[in-house]
């Protein structure tokens, strides 16, 4: 456990084919269900305090307590994941804690030193924020707010990884189960 943000509670991967990246994970690794949503709406997006229209589709699931998200990118717009791949890196980019305490939280690293990289929200309290790490590639880290609905949808994928049968490996956003 880290002594500054808790348990890590996700890895983010960053993608340039995000559906083949669904298929490794469910197939190779037996990972999933994923949960995709194909057109993520983000608000207030801002990457290194300017806004940005980045346009992106995630796919998340879950091994055990780690949640596992897929991230790619669909334009060029300014971005920590697009920066990530115009480096030559694809894969893990990032590790995510997840609060109850947003706002008390991101004050506390701010004040430790972190510069935030990007940031934005999902809906009803479901701010995060990228804080950079620009020296060392896959240890870029989120601060996820997840006590609005995200944190209910959260804890439904995990729910249903538990007893994933392999069928309906990958499953938009909007359905059920």
């Amino acid at each position: 456990m880290s002594r500054i943000f808790g348990n890590v509670r996700q890895n983010g991967y960053v993608v340039r084919d995000i559906e083949a990246a669904m298929a490794h994970w469910t197939e190779v690794m037996g990972v999933g269900p994923f949960y995709y949503i194909e057109k993520v709406e983000v608000e207030n997006f801002t990457y290194k305090g300017a806004p940005s229209n980045a346009d992106m589709s995630i796919a998340l699931a879950n091994s055990g307590d780690l949640q596992i998200e897929l991230i790619q990118q669909r334009n060029d717009a300014p971005s920590m994941y697009l920066d990530f791949l115009n480096a030559g890196h694809e894969g893990m980019q990032h590790m995510a804690y997840w609060t109850m305490n947003f706002e008390e939280d991101y004050e506390r690293v701010l004040s430790l030193g972190y510069k935030v990289g990007q940031e934005g929200q999902i809906g009803e309290n479901g701010r995060f924020a990228y804080f950079e790490t620009e020296s060392h590639p896959g240890t870029v880290v989120e601060l996820s707010d997840i006590s609005g609905p995200k944190g209910g949808f959260f804890k439904h994928i995990a729910e249903v990884a538990s007893s994933w049968d392999g069928s309906k490996p990958i499953r938009k956003v909007g359905e059920r189960s």
